[in-house]
């Protein structure tokens, strides 16, 4: 009769109701198409990382990274500190069980003690002529169940769960962004590493020019501004390299803390210019967006915990009802009697509480949970806003770097030609040191800033890999494990 009782109060609970309203995924308009490129179900994004980032030296840098990262760690220990939370609120919903024990002993004595005489000591006696001892022991098992009639417990566990879902998303988001950091950021040190190797180049182009400046000045075929014109500019291009190589230094300290190790040398691997570039970068479809952020899967759990709190805050507001039994043996002893027991205990109490004096302040308290419950919604609906934006600004600058790399590289050639033909014709005679000097400075401006073309190609492949909430998880770094 007991267990039928117990498992008819157990249905009960489960069918009880629910305060508070339902998460459902709120509407939210995603367009069919993207602005600048058409919607396909292929998606770069759907490429796990090490196939779109062929270098070695790279990948090996990530892989370190997901290992080392302490940003990384971080957010893994948040991700278990959040599931014993989901752990704990569980618990909540079964009957808790305690146990415990007792034993004592009490002596009383009763003596002779004589009475003081005039010039006499008290004296005691040496035997106590009396006594009663009294001693018991118990051990007792109790259960403790707080019926969940109006789902308070049940909505703690369901906000409990998104939190946790939130944090994993988190985590992902952190991993999406230290990927790319180290992408970009080392694609930034090759793009460093170009630029030197040109600026030395150009350098000695420069010595070149000053030595044949030297020999046509002492032979008197030209003046001293020359020389002086092509020193200068050599000097120019000097201090710039000193610039470049400062800045690569740095570029390896910060890519050295987003591994999670102290400044150091970064190992190279392919050349900015040997870096693979996909031919094809389809976004895929605009509504798989909110399936695969995981800053808007996180903004979506976070959402989802809120509007479980308000449950939490209204069933607060209702009487809870809380059985309690418990069971044991006991045992006592009293001097002269024979020992007593042991004797089974057993005993059940129904308690039944609710707020009075403060029942406005908990409704105040809904009240704060519709308002968080708002706040949520408007961030979840502003990080799906920013991630359309950040794809289409993903999306114009792969299309238009590339268009601009291939006319910069036509402007490279021409001025490559242009330069030897004013070189040949000032060592001739037949041209003015301007010609050199206009060419040459042309030149090298153009090479860096095709240099840095190239490297914003490459990065707005990332950042639109990024954008898409591209395949960086921590389990596809396992996979990538050699």
């Amino acid at each position: 009769m007991r267990r039928l009782c117990i498992a008819a109060l157990a249905v009960l609970t489960l069918a009880a109701c629910k305060m508070g309203p339902n998460y459902a995924r709120p509407e939210t308009p995603t367009g069919e198409s993207w602005k600048l490129s058409p919607a396909t179900s292929e998606s770069i994004a759907n490429l796990p990382w090490w196939e779109l980032l062929k270098d070695p030296a790279l990948q090996q840098l990530i892989r370190t990274a997901l290992d080392e990262n302490l940003d990384l760690r971080t957010a893994a220990a948040s991700i278990k500190e959040f599931e014993a939370a989901l752990t704990i609120a569980r618990y909540d919903l079964i009957p808790s069980l305690t146990y415990s024990g007792l034993g004592f002993i009490v002596r009383s004595t009763k003596s002779a003690i004589g009475l003081p005489v005039a010039g006499a000591t008290a004296t005691l006696p040496s035997e106590s002529t009396g006594g009663t001892t009294f001693s018991t022991e118990s051990a007792t098992a109790g259960v403790k169940w707080e019926l969940d009639l109006w789902g308070r417990i049940r909505r703690s566990i369901e906000a409990a769960n998104a939190q946790f879902l939130a944090q994993v998303e988190n985590q992902r988001a952190i991993v999406l962004g230290l990927v790319s950091n180290i992408a970009q950021t080392y694609f930034d040190l090759r793009a460093l590493d170009l630029q030197v190797e040109i600026a030395k180049r150009t350098i000695k182009a420069w010595d070149e020019s000053v030595r044949i400046s030297r020999i046509r000045l002492e032979h008197g075929d030209i003046s001293k501004l020359d020389l002086d014109q092509f020193e200068a500019e050599r000097a120019g291009t000097a201090a710039q390299l000193a610039d470049l190589e400062q800045q690569a230094v740095q570029k390896e300290n910060q890519l050295s803390v987003l591994l999670g190790y102290r400044p150091m040398t970064i190992a190279r691997g392919l050349t900015l210019t040997d870096q693979i570039i996909p031919p094809e970068v389809p976004p895929g479809l605009p509504s798989d967006l909110l399936q695969r952020r995981p800053d808007i899967l996180q903004a979506e759990q976070q959402l989802a915990a809120a509007t479980a709190n308000i449950g939490v805050a209204q069933a607060q507001r209702f009487p809870s009802v809380v059985l309690t039994g418990s069971g044991g043996v006991s045992n006592f002893q009293l001097t002269g009697l024979a020992s007593q027991g042991p004797f089974a205990t057993l005993g059940a109490l129904g308690t039944i509480s609710g707020p009075i004096l403060n029942a406005t302040a908990l409704g105040y308290q809904v009240k704060v949970n519709e308002a968080r419950t708002t706040q949520a919604l408007a961030q979840y609906r502003r990080m799906i806003i920013t991630a359309f934006q950040e794809v289409e600004n993903a999306l114009i600058a792969v299309q238009k770097s590339r268009e601009r790399r291939a006319a910069q590289e036509r402007q490279v050639a021409a001025l490559q030609s242009a330069l030897g033909f004013a070189t040949q014709r000032y060592h001739g005679g037949r041209a003015s040191y301007l010609d050199v000097l206009t060419a040459q400075r042309n030149l090298y401006v153009a090479e860096l800033s095709l240099t840095e073309t190239h490297r914003l190609q490459l990065a707005s492949v990332v950042q639109l890999y990024k954008a898409l909430g591209g395949g960086w998880s921590p389990l596809d770094a396992e996979q990538a494990q050699p």
